[in-house]
């Protein structure tokens, strides 16, 4: 839905801030689905989501992928 309703300009950091909201979103339903604690879900869902997001982008980066502009 963000790559077709938001501006072109902050898409880049759009779509980051929406990969956020909803990486939150599925660690709080996995902890409560499974039982565990909601907060640490969250924090190891969203911390990983994030890395892996930053090591794609850093690869995009060292092959010259620019999507942004």
């Amino acid at each position: 839905m963000v790559a077709l309703f938001a501006p072109v300009q902050p898409m880049v950091y759009l779509q980051y801030a929406f990969a956020l909201v909803f990486l939150i979103l599925l660690g709080t339903i996995a902890a409560k689905t499974g039982g565990s604690d909601v907060l640490k879900a969250v924090m190891r869902i969203t911390f990983w989501g994030t890395v892996a997001m930053g090591i794609t982008a850093g690869i995009g980066y060292l092959f010259g992928v620019n999507m942004a502009g």
